[in-house]
Formats: structure tokens, sequence, C-alpha cells
């Protein structure tokens, strides 16, 4: 049996379920962790700052900061998390900095 509540989450037997806003975020950061390593593997990072609507902030560190393809990166990290939610999203990165 299915309830739905006024959330607009639906609750499974007492378990609530992810409401589209949580699953967004988490495809987010799943997708952001996952190309982690590669970044960090030439000595870059990246760090999910935060997610406004379509808007995905992030900040990239290390070798990122100052490199030509660093646009080819936040390009590519931007293809993955549209591939992984299935519409647009704009990623804007800051660059350096904690």
């Amino acid at each position: 049996m299915f309830e739905v509540m006024e959330r607009a989450e639906t609750v499974v037997c007492g378990a609530p379920v992810e409401t589209a806003e949580e699953t967004k975020l988490r495809l987010i950061r799943e997708t952001i962790e996952e190309l982690r390593p590669h970044l960090k593997r030439d000595g870059g990072d990246c760090e999910l700052l935060e997610v406004e609507g379509n808007i995905v902030k992030v900040r990239m560190t290390g070798a990122c900061v100052g490199c030509q393809l660093a646009s080819v990166t936040v390009h590519g990290i931007q293809a993955k998390i549209i591939a992984k939610l299935g519409y647009p999203v704009r990623l804007i990165p800051t660059m350096g900095g904690h």
C-alpha cells in the first residue's frame, strides 16, 4: 500500500522515500564522487558547494586552478551530471581556496 503525504513524499511500510530534490542532490553528489579519483590522479579536485534549482556550484582546487583544460573538465562534469539526472543543469565552478 502507498500513502501520499502533504510533502509529496511517498511512504512504503513506514519508511519515507526520497523526495525529488533529495534524489537530485544524491545523484549529483554520487556523480562528483565518481569523478574525483580521476581529478585527484592529475592533482586536482572538485567539491560540491550548493545546488539551487538547475544551478550546481562546485569548487575546483589543486591542479585544476589555472589549468588550460579546466573548462573541458567542467564541461565533462556537467555532461556526466546531466546524463545521470536526465535533464539539463548548469555547472558553475569557482576556483581554489576553501
